[in-house]
């Protein structure tokens, strides 16, 4: 054979592979481009029909720079229930604080049934029956009142988008207590069947994990509503998931509310571009009530007021007196010098 004919065709060879890997490459990218536009459109077309004020004052308020936090508004306004704009009730709530300069968030679950003033009624009440005077201006306002700390956003979700947003990220990962049989979010008896341990599951099991009250009480309840949205955004940040945020947004539709702004929920995902954030749940200490005949959940005021300083701080509304109350432990301990007894072998 010509060596300078095999040459040639060797090199010939080699520049068609590499025009084929640069074609598919820059054919990829253009893929990806027009994928990222679209998810773009479907997720401002989606935002801009769950838009929806409040009322509160937000106006000045920055998600990519400020320090803010955003109220999550668990509602049942299905069929089932026979429920209307003026009798529907909020089923979970969880303040979520979100501290810009080290992208950390901390997730406190309010119990339904607490025992608080709701400035709409002019007296105090369950903190569920808030939502029925006037929706999420009404709610809002009762959980500024009790935690003592500005609510800037708030997002609104019946179980339908709950069920949806879980299944469109194709399920999630959590704990389940303990073996569970519950009725699913149609009220269809022993649908439902969960055992204990580390489970995946799809949006009607994690909602009937969320909404159970026969194991357990509404502090538990609560913390599995912490659990569950903290893995949801644990699914919602992973790579494997992006592919699948078209389908997240197509199942907001009508069965979402919030006062975020397309830009804001952009600016939110600087939260999650070094990976997973920083988030720590907190629960609201207190204890059954039936002195009156109804039963309400009444909070301890030590552990209120504790609450209100840890998200205050949280917020940069007031100094963080953490390290300070640290320091101060160590100096009464250098107080008391080392007995030889007590020196560490």
């Amino acid at each position: 054979m010509n060596r300078k004919y095999y040459r040639k065709t060797k090199n010939d060879t080699k520049r068609t592979i590499l025009v084929i890997i640069a074609t598919l490459a820059v054919s990829l990218l253009i893929c990806v481009s027009a994928y990222g536009i679209y998810l773009i459109k479907k997720a401002e077309s989606a935002v801009d029909t769950a838009y929806e004020p409040a009322g509160n004052l937000n106006e000045n308020i920055e998600p990519l720079t400020d320090n803010i936090s955003i109220l999550f508004i668990g509602v049942d306004d299905s069929a089932e229930r026979n429920q209307s704009n003026n009798n529907i009730r909020s089923d979970a709530l969880v303040l979520a604080t979100l501290n810009n300069e080290d992208k950390s968030i901390k997730l406190v679950s309010i119990p339904r049934d607490t025992y608080t003033f709701i400035p709409d009624s002019g007296k105090e009440d369950k903190i569920t029956h808030a939502y029925a005077y006037n929706g999420p201006s009404s709610t809002i306002e009762s959980v500024e009142n009790l935690l003592e700390v500005p609510v800037d956003y708030y997002l609104r979700m019946n179980f339908d988008a709950f069920i949806e947003v879980i299944d469109a990220l194709g399920g999630i990962k959590v704990e389940v207590p303990y073996d569970i049989i519950e009725q699913d979010e149609n009220d269809s008896q022993n649908a439902i069947e969960l055992k204990e341990g580390i489970q995946f599951l799809n949006g009607s099991e994690a909602l009937a994990l969320a909404r159970t009250r026969h194991y357990d009480n509404d502090i538990e309840r609560g913390k599995r509503q912490q659990m569950i949205l903290e893995s949801i955004m644990n699914r919602a940040v992973s790579a494997g998931s992006i592919t699948k945020y078209g389908d997240v947004f197509e199942a907001v539709g009508d069965n979402m509310k919030t006062d975020l702004t397309f830009k804001n929920i952009s600016s939110l995902f600087e939260y999650a571009k070094n990976g997973k954030p920083d988030v720590e749940t907190i629960t609201l200490d207190g204890y059954d009530d039936m002195s009156t005949g109804i039963y309400y959940y009444k909070l301890k005021e030590e552990s209120l007021l504790e609450i209100q300083d840890i998200l205050q701080s949280h917020l940069g509304l007031k100094a963080d007196t953490s390290n300070l109350t640290q320091m101060e432990s160590d100096l009464e301990l250098a107080d008391f010098p080392i007995e030889e007894s007590e020196t560490p072998q």
